[in-house]
């Protein structure tokens, strides 16, 4: 600020999962090698304090692996966005999301390109550049877009970086999974092709969803912190966390409700939903849901809204519960992952 020097930071959504983590070092890398004369700084910032880093086992395993420090990674607490955004300096792209959370609605004017997966809830018009496309991996869209460019910018560390995120997003690439799109394919083919040393994707996928589902050691709101949305109402704020175990598994947990509790009390969240993925040996998913709230009326509503959601049909299957203020089902369609769960959800509030 002290020295007027622009910063350009590229940043992903606040769950800070891999995607959202390589997305956004791989797309700063590559703006800061092409782009002309740069006045600006080309910052990747990974949407989290660094002191929840540790809870994003897969993205610890993968840095690590690749020799990325954890000391060279910027993290939302270390960078006043606000002052560089107060002061003038600050352009933001957005990576594996588009809408900014309510919290952040202040830099929204300051976002000058969109790359995301997921379907737009919300128009931008130009100056801002958007590209907004149904692929597995928001992964992908970088490569490509890396690719698209002057060749010999693409380097093994970062494409080591975008494969292994493609694939495990993907779950490896399996159909059955119901994520892969035939880009998301090209994509990893082409990665393998430029570089013969990666390792094989089975390989990749093994170890990156072993890291993923290490659960081991942690405490219950920790593992609701790990793969956290939040989605705010008019007069209400839920959590929806992803969780990586089976849900009887879950719920049996000590302590576990007097810990849902606190959590939601402690973070101002009117309720939680669990939304629990676990996979058999063909990479297939088995989802399952639970919707926690101490008051009745917004329990019932976002039940009934999951229940009822055509678009698409989550196939819901009531499960026993230990708990009248926690409602469980087993997810029929297990291709809905929570990109899909979510509008459900937001519509409700």
């Amino acid at each position: 600020v002290r020295q007027h020097r622009d910063v350009h930071v590229v940043m992903g959504n606040e769950a800070c999962d891999l995607d959202s983590t390589v997305s956004a070092l791989a797309l700063a890398y590559f703006l800061a090698q092409t782009s002309p004369a740069p006045k600006a700084a080309f910052v990747p910032v990974l949407n989290i304090p660094r002191a929840d880093f540790a809870l994003r086992t897969e993205t610890t395993f993968l840095l690590r692996d690749r020799g990325i420090p954890a000391a060279s990674l910027i993290f939302r607490d270390e960078i006043d966005l606000g002052g560089l955004h107060h002061a003038g300096l600050l352009s933001l792209t957005l990576v594996d999301h588009h809408v900014l959370p309510g919290a952040d609605a202040a830099l929204e004017e300051a976002v000058v390109e969109v790359v995301d997966h997921r379907p737009l809830e919300r128009e931008r018009g130009p100056p801002c550049q958007v590209t907004v496309e149904p692929v597995g991996s928001c992964a992908t869209l970088v490569t490509e877009r890396i690719l698209q460019g002057p060749p010999g910018v693409l380097d093994r560390t970062t494409a080591a970086l975008l494969h292994g995120t493609i694939v495990l997003d993907c779950i490896n690439l399996s159909p059955a999974a119901g994520k892969v799109t035939p880009r998301d394919v090209a994509c990893v083919s082409l990665l393998e092709e430029r570089f013969p040393e990666l390792p094989a994707r089975d390989a990749v996928f093994g170890a990156l969803q072993a890291a993923k589902f290490d659960v081991a050691g942690l405490t219950t709101e920790q593992m609701l912190r790990k793969d956290l949305k939040v989605l705010s109402g008019d007069e209400v704020v839920i959590a929806v966390s992803g969780i990586f175990e089976d849900l009887e598994t879950f719920l049996l947990r000590p302590g576990l409700l007097q810990d849902m509790e606190a959590f939601c009390q402690g973070r101002g969240y009117a309720g939680l939903v669990a939304m629990t993925v676990s996979f058999n040996e063909r990479h297939e998913p088995t989802r399952k849901l639970a919707v926690y709230s101490r008051q009745e009326p917004l329990r019932g509503t976002l039940c009934r809204a999951l229940e009822e959601a055509t678009t698409p049909s989550l196939l819901l299957q009531p499960l026993p519960s230990p708990w009248a203020c926690v409602a469980a089902y087993a997810q029929g369609n297990a291709v809905a992952a929570r990109k899909k769960v979510l509008p459900i959800l937001r519509a409700a509030l």
